[in-house]
């Protein structure tokens, strides 16, 4: 059976990458970002371009960064870490799935982590890792 997402996928990624405006991006930021359709068991955006939310858990340089998804969706476990960057909202931060993204794929900062809530993060993700 034929997935005709990952083709409207690839359409979002051509323009994607055609991006000339570069984010001057910074640890702790959130932003949207575009994630795409992926493979099996990895995250995958939601919507029209694919976009969820990406925490920015460290630049790299001013085009790569290591990023972690989020979602609304509440998750306990090793895994996840829960936390809040929206008066109204909890999100859950998708350890399991974090990895290097290019900058090109973020859109518009929608927040910041708190620094107490970003060393949590960062230590549990350190421990799942086993660094």
């Amino acid at each position: 059976m034929e997935d005709k997402s990952f083709d409207k996928w690839n359409e979002v990624k051509k323009q994607l990458h055609k991006k000339e405006k570069i984010i001057n991006f910074k640890d702790r930021e959130i932003y949207w970002g575009n994630l795409g359709k992926n493979i099996g068991f990895e995250q995958n955006g939601k919507n029209q371009d694919f976009s969820r939310p990406i925490l920015v858990v460290k630049k790299l340089n001013k085009r790569l960064f290591f990023g972690v998804p989020l979602s609304t969706t509440i998750r306990d476990g090793s895994y996840f870490y829960n936390f809040k960057f929206l008066e109204d909202k909890q999100s859950s931060a998708l350890l399991i799935q974090a990895k290097i993204f290019d900058v090109k794929r973020l859109d518009q900062k929608i927040g910041m982590i708190n620094k107490n809530d970003f060393l949590k993060l960062k230590k549990k993700l350190g421990d799942l890792l086993d660094l």
